[in-house]
């Protein structure tokens, strides 16, 4: 069964690059009309141009999602654009390693700016509308950091913590008015981050921790981009109507199967 967006108007925050990226290709392949939302300019239009390319419709609107202000005026250019916000999907997000003991108050806030507040900022920016339209969608980028302590992790295991918690209440508080809010929760998934945090932290052994980190999925490599795009189409489009409130692990079974 193929799965359509035709009609709809979806933004995707960090749409640029990344698992972003590969949302929005998959979104406008299926017939969404796509706003990528990012600070960066350069892959936000490499994305778009691949989408145009492709037939797809699609615009990049330069926002920080810690900015209230901004998202709010985001959100207003679409529907001046569009006159309707169909779907958000919350995947802007930073990372940082580190225990509790060495992680400062500024590496803490900006993780809670980026990774808390941009969830709360983009939910914020859309709900009004949604509210009045009877429906919308909004999907937010957890992480198996939400359920399960991580080494290494305190700062974004706390922020994805907090997305996860803040879908479950936003999918309680709206569901009467047609809203719903889904969560997706990814193990590592092979992006450009990860290629940088390997070079930059194991010079001369990027082929050993590559193999490595993918071994600690016990399906024995990392996810890709247009898996977890995959499954967020599927979330977002109408034959996942009746699900909501809900967290989808895509984790290649490191919650369940690691012992």
């Amino acid at each position: 069964m193929e799965i359509r967006l035709d009609q709809k108007t979806a933004i995707v925050t960090g749409g640029g690059s990344g698992i972003g990226a590969a949302i929005s290709l998959a979104f406008a392949s299926a017939g969404a009309n796509v706003f990528l939302l990012d600070l960066e300019e350069e892959n936000a239009t490499a994305t778009l141009n691949q989408i145009r390319q492709n037939g797809g419709k699609a615009h990049f609107v330069q926002a920080d999602v810690s900015q209230q202000s901004a998202m709010i005026a985001a959100a207003k250019s679409v529907l001046k654009e569009t006159g309707r916000i169909d779907i958000l999907v919350n995947n802007a997000g930073i990372a940082h390693i580190g225990t509790l003991g060495t992680t400062d108050e500024a590496d803490f806030d900006r993780i809670y700016q980026v990774n808390v507040k941009g969830v709360y900022n983009g939910m914020y920016a859309v709900v009004e509308q949604m509210k009045k339209q009877g429906s919308g969608v909004i999907l937010n980028m957890a992480s198996i950091a939400s359920t399960i302590g991580l080494p290494d992790r305190f700062a974004y295991s706390m922020s994805k913590g907090a997305v996860l918690n803040m879908t479950y209440t936003v999918a309680r508080d709206y569901i009467e008015y047609g809203i719903r809010c889904n969560a997706l929760s990814p193990a590592r998934i092979h992006t450009p981050f990860v290629d940088g945090f390997i070079a930059k932290n194991y010079p001369g052994r990027e082929q050993e921790m590559f193999e490595q980190l993918s071994k600690t999925q016990p399906i024995g490599r990392m996810g890709k981009p247009a898996e977890v795009a995959n499954l967020a189409l599927y979330l977002c489009s109408e034959q996942a109507s009746f699900i909501t409130g809900t967290d989808f692990p895509i984790d290649g079974g490191f919650l369940k199967l690691n012992t």
